[in-house]
């Protein structure tokens, strides 16, 4: 994903902090949650304040270039996105993240929702926890 130009297309520049927040999270297969991107960008010596992390990441969430994922302890962390409309699956051991689409089966149900309901969905948010191959081996293996 081009962040640069989505932050340009949208009125806003790739200043120092967006680009070491995104930086960050490129490098991460886990969500982070604001204090943790706040701790791994002072041990690299950027001077980024806690409030600066929040922000940064207000506003890339907003532009849909970073999406809120859960732990499994329901703490909210932060991924970078990719394209389209996708959902995440999160390892209850290791807290591995990993994007899936599932448009499809959820348009079904949000239209079966939308009849029982009465209601007209806007949007929706779904997320699966279980355990990634390799937590699950280990704990097939006994460890």
């Amino acid at each position: 994903m081009d962040y640069k130009a989505i932050l340009t297309q949208n009125g806003y520049r790739l200043s120092q902090p967006r680009k070491q927040v995104i930086e960050l999270l490129q490098t991460s297969e886990v969500a982070l949650s604001p204090q943790q991107i706040h701790q791994a960008l002072q041990q690299k010596n950027c001077e980024l304040g806690l409030v600066s992390v929040y922000r940064t990441l207000e506003l890339l969430t907003e532009l849909g270039l970073v999406s809120v994922v859960y732990d499994p302890q329901r703490n909210p962390g932060y991924m970078l996105s990719t394209v389209g409309h996708l959902h995440h699956i999160v390892c209850q051991e290791c807290h591995k993240a990993i994007e899936f689409s599932a448009s499809n089966d959820i348009d079904q149900l949000v239209q079966r929702v939308e009849q029982e309901t009465s209601f007209q969905v806007l949007d929706h948010f779904l997320q699966l926890f279980g355990l990634c191959p390799d937590c699950h081996q280990k704990q097939i293996a006994g460890e």
